[in-house]
């Protein structure tokens, strides 16, 4: 994706795209069907460069025992860019992230479902972790009666689409799911074939909240972001530079500070973070006590986002707290990296 004379270095801020940097997730908040029986007393939520955690204390506001299931899914992950950003995601993509998650101090095993979903058309003007509010066309019962596996690995589908029957692949192509290339066999050019569709993976486990008592529930994750190469000058004057000051509240010394450590050369590594926030909304009322720590990885880093009330308390630290919260927007961080050396 072209946006600048510096392309080839510029971060791409999505999983839902391919590009020549890597590709990584973005996170979603832990959510419950719409309840007004069961309220977050408090969120702690550390955010780094590797890593995720997060604790909460609910608390059953009825005098009955409340059942439903509790959720967190990644966002959709198009199985096409991996084919070329997949730098940021593990070889063994059976946990991508290796999610666990604790209930009262005891650990539980989550279910994993995964589900293929063909998304709607990307829109730049939305912001990146608000791209799967709607995740798109459900495709699963398709995949499954053409006996097609809901796998991570776009390479290894690229032989078993080629091998299915011609009715088959016509159908896959008409409904948008799978693009086939003939090749050029006397140039070495073999025959190709890509899938077109996401796959959502959903953690998720059955809980019971007490009748009148508080419940601790904390899970954690790699974290792996989109990022990539990444230019930058000050004062900034490209469209994409001014797209970036307005999604991550880029002032005037963040500015400077990111120029000043890109060096001479004017580029280093970014990575782009994003969480939702806003499925805490589907909890009873506001978040009592919310603590966020973010973690920029290295005291050379620079980090920016939308937000009030931060508060550095280390040399890679900062702290925000609110109470009665109810969030209205998700997490978007820039976290930009001097080059290697």
């Amino acid at each position: 994706m072209f946006r600048a004379p510096l392309a080839a270095l510029l971060l791409l801020a999505t999983p839902a795209l391919a590009n020549d940097g890597f590709g990584g997730l973005s996170a979603t908040g832990l959510h419950f069907a719409q309840t007004n029986a069961v309220a977050m007393e408090t969120e702690d939520l550390f955010i780094g460069l590797d890593r995720i955690r997060v604790a909460y204390t609910f608390r059953n506001l009825t005098d009955q025992d409340v059942t439903g299931e509790v959720i967190f899914p990644l966002p959709p992950i198009p199985l096409q860019a991996l084919v070329n950003s997949d730098f940021n995601l593990p070889e063994d993509r059976a946990n991508l992230v290796a999610f666990t998650a604790t209930v009262a101090g005891q650990s539980i095993t989550p279910q994993i479902d995964r589900i293929a979903v063909i998304e709607p058309p990307w829109d730049e003007n939305r912001p990146l972790s608000n791209q799967y509010d709607t995740p798109g066309q459900d495709v699963t019962a398709t995949l499954a009666r053409l006996g097609i596996p809901l796998t991570i690995d776009a390479y290894a589908l690229s032989p078993l689409l080629l091998s299915l029957p011609d009715t088959a692949k016509d159908e896959l192509q008409t409904a948008g799911l799978a693009e086939f290339h003939e090749g050029d066999a006397a140039n070495g050019f073999p025959a190709e074939a890509w899938p077109l569709w996401s796959i959502i993976l959903r953690y998720h486990w059955t809980q019971t909240f007490p009748a009148g008592e508080t419940l601790t529930v904390s899970h954690e994750y790699e974290n792996r972001p989109p990022g990539g190469l990444f230019g930058w000058a000050h004062p900034p004057q490209n469209a994409w530079e001014q797209d970036f000051q307005a999604r991550y509240c880029i002032d005037d010394g963040t500015s400077r500070a990111i120029a000043k450590r890109l060096g001479p050369d004017g580029y280093g590594i970014a990575y782009n973070l994003a969480y939702v926030l806003r499925t805490a909304n589907s909890w009873a009322g506001p978040i009592g006590q919310f603590r966020l720590t973010l973690d920029k990885g290295a005291a050379q880093n620079v980090i920016s986002l939308c937000a009030s009330g931060v508060t550095k308390t280390g040399p890679t630290t900062f702290v925000i707290e609110k109470q009665d919260y109810t969030p209205d927007r998700d997490l978007e961080i820039l976290i930009v990296t001097p080059p290697p050396g």
